[in-house]
């Protein structure tokens, strides 16, 4: 398999090979039957451009812009029921109509030669009756409710409606729902799907401690709290494959309040768990994340789970070109996932190849609702100059 080349970079004839080692980021590797050309992945991005739940023609555009041949692309965070909202103008992928509005986007990463992932997602109780099917509460674990938050741009108060705890019965048709919308991904043309078990949402709002205070078989101890996850993951797997299947867990973060007292045994669990399903990845979130967008000194580590687990291990959380190439190079991580600077940087494996330099990214337009602005209106290198 061949490295990443941009056009009118030279092929590397002896001379050069003898001088210039290849950066470990952009050398191939092989994700399972899947052919990469680099390890940069671009990481899933809530973008809120999706009226009325349903991706739009615009996405086609974004998506594109940012696929390289042989590069791994993981979806904004995408529905799989109507109770799974959390935001406006997310996409889904529980009914016939979203299927549809994401082929043509499919089609377009699938032109370039790019690998296409769909992030299945459920937000719980990081919601409001205001996203819910006839006003209803959001379903949680639990029925403790979330304090307001300051949102991303760091004006707008978020309000949590209180949740409602799922009853016992009731979770088996929530799995039921992931399986579905894994389904219903591979119908509209994806790779695979990742299934969203990080950053507080309804499966870390099992898994954690500090969440779940359920009494049942789903509370208790780290394998009860995890079992919802691993039934999913499980659900998923036997669905479409598990050769098809990433999951993505934040077990350092405390992202909507949902932290946990020991979360270097919940992530070692969940890497051990994940083996006996075979599934292709696990993407992890750095420790140094423990909120949103803002890097902190952790005294944790993800190499432990890296060692544990056996598939393809992908890393994500405030990677910047150069630790990014030293964690491959460290074998801390297979391949590592880019948001900010992907989301600035349409042709971001092209800047690193080069060691160009970066478009900052404005914070300000990352979740408005404009279908150009701060969504394809990043330049790429040749428009900079």
């Amino acid at each position: 398999m061949e490295g990443y080349k941009v056009d009118g970079q030279e092929e590397n004839n002896s001379h050069q090979m003898t001088t210039q080692a290849p950066i470990p980021l952009l050398t191939p590797y092989k994700l399972g039957k899947f052919n990469l050309s680099h390890r940069i992945v671009l990481a899933p991005l809530t973008r809120q451009r999706s009226y009325g739940n349903v991706p739009q023609p615009h996405a086609i555009l974004y998506y594109s812009q940012r696929t390289s041949k042989g590069g791994l692309l993981i979806t904004e965070a995408s529905g799989v029921s109507d109770t799974a909202q959390g935001y406006p103008y997310t996409p889904g992928i529980w009914t016939k109509e979203q299927v549809e509005a994401w082929k043509p986007i499919v089609d377009a990463v699938h032109a370039k030669g790019g690998i296409f992932f769909c992030q299945i997602w459920h937000a719980g109780r990081v919601s409001n009756t205001g996203y819910q099917p006839n006003g209803q509460a959001p379903i949680s674990s639990t029925d403790k409710p979330l304090t307001p938050q300051i949102q991303s741009n760091g004006i707008d108060v978020a309000q949590f409606s209180p949740p409602r705890r799922l009853d016992t019965d009731e979770i088996p048709s929530v799995v039921n729902d992931f399986r579905l919308a894994a389904r219903n991904a591979i119908e509209a043309g994806f790779d695979g799907v990742e299934i969203h078990g990080a950053h507080g949402y309804l499966i870390d709002q099992f898994m954690k401690d500090q969440v779940n205070d359920r009494t049942d078989k789903y509370g208790g101890s780290l394998e009860n709290r995890c079992r919802f996850a691993l039934e999913i993951v499980e659900a998923v797997a036997n669905e479409v494959g598990a050769d098809r299947v990433g999951i993505r867990l934040s077990p350092f973060a405390n992202y909507a309040e949902a932290g946990d007292s020991n979360p270097k045994a919940l992530g070692l669990h969940m890497a051990q768990s994940l083996n006996k399903y075979g599934i292709l990845y696990c993407h992890m979130v750095e420790p140094r994340m423990k909120t949103a967008g803002e890097k902190s000194e952790s005294p944790h580590s993800l190499i432990p789970l890296r060692k544990v687990f056996n598939g393809t291990f992908i890393a994500a959380g405030g990677y910047e070109r150069e630790d990014g190439i030293k964690a491959v190079a460290e074998n801390r991580a297979d391949l590592i996932c880019y948001g900010r600077w992907f989301l600035a940087n349409p042709d971001l494996p092209k800047r690193f190849v080069l060691n160009a330099p970066l478009n900052k990214y404005n914070r300000e337009t990352f979740y408005t609702s404009d279908p150009v602005i701060g969504y394809t209106d990043y330049p790429f290198l040749e428009d900079a100059a």
